[in-house]
């Protein structure tokens, strides 16, 4: 017998929902890409799916998201970095379409990294490991 077709949920667009709707966010610009204008000073969180796995005897999706946060200056970055990185914690529990996530992770905290495309730009990169189950 066969099991069911999995359909796995686009991750980005799970956390760039579920970030785009915290308070603690609130006047940050959340998307998985940046707007037209965009030149590094906006204050913004880019979500990215960095890799992860599947872990198929217990049905077990594990991407690895990667939070690219911006602002006009360091500290302000510094700033919504850490705004994301809690925020993100709170998408354990909730469920998006036919997925449910059951874990966050983190695997790489809030570091700078400087954003050589954008000269007046402040960015911290960090990196989650979700734990998402069918629903």
């Amino acid at each position: 017998m066969t099991e069911p077709l999995v359909i796995f949920p686009d991750v980005e667009r799970l956390v760039v929902e579920h970030l785009k709707n915290r308070p603690e966010l609130a006047g940050v610009l959340v998307d998985n890409r940046t707007p037209p204008d965009f030149d590094g000073t906006q204050k913004a969180v880019l979500v990215s799916r960095a890799g992860g796995v599947w872990v198929e005897d217990i049905h077990l999706d594990q991407p690895l998201v990667d939070l690219e946060v911006y602002g006009p200056d360091k500290p302000t970055a510094h700033t919504v970095a850490t705004a994301a990185r809690t925020a993100l914690f709170t998408v354990r529990g909730t469920t998006f379409g036919t997925a449910c996530v059951t874990d966050v992770s983190e695997v790489d905290g809030p570091r700078w990294l400087p954003d050589y495309q954008h000269a007046a730009a402040s960015r911290y990169l960090s990196t989650a490991r979700l734990s998402i189950r069918p629903a």
